[in-house]
């Protein structure tokens, strides 16, 4: 079931709260995919999905690679019956105060992230959210 990125029910926004982790999942250069498990803040308010990562890390480089208009992503997590995709398009943004940002939202929902001198964040605007919480 498809819903609106901006406007969750109670269940799905509590599900994308909760201390979950998710995969998530780019496109290499060749085209194959690449899944990889990570922690994901969601904001529904501006319907943004923020993945901290290392720069040279194979999902900042696929997401880069797509050039600047990005690449379609999905990130998905699961809790027994209860499951969520979120799709979009990723951008790899390095600005300190983007990093900081979240950083912040993810000590919120997971735990301080350690200190990364070269961490970025993939930043994805959600078009669609699938899914049952």
């Amino acid at each position: 079931m498809a819903h609106d990125p901006r406007d969750l029910d109670d269940a799905l926004l509590a599900f994308w709260t909760e201390r979950h982790i998710a995969t998530l999942t780019t496109a290499r250069p060749d085209g194959s995919p690449h899944v990889v498990p990570v922690g994901v803040t969601f904001d529904p308010a501006t319907a943004t999905a923020r993945v901290i990562t290392s720069r040279e890390s194979r999902k900042a480089r696929n997401v880069v690679a797509a050039g600047e208009k990005g690449q379609r992503v999905a990130l998905c997590q699961v809790d027994r019956a209860r499951w969520s995709t979120l799709e979009g398009v990723a951008v790899v943004r390095d600005e300190p105060e983007q990093v900081a940002d979240a950083e912040r939202r993810y000590a919120e929902r997971y735990r301080t992230p350690r200190e990364n001198p070269d961490r970025v964040v993939i930043e994805i605007a959600v078009e669609r959210v699938l899914g049952r919480g």
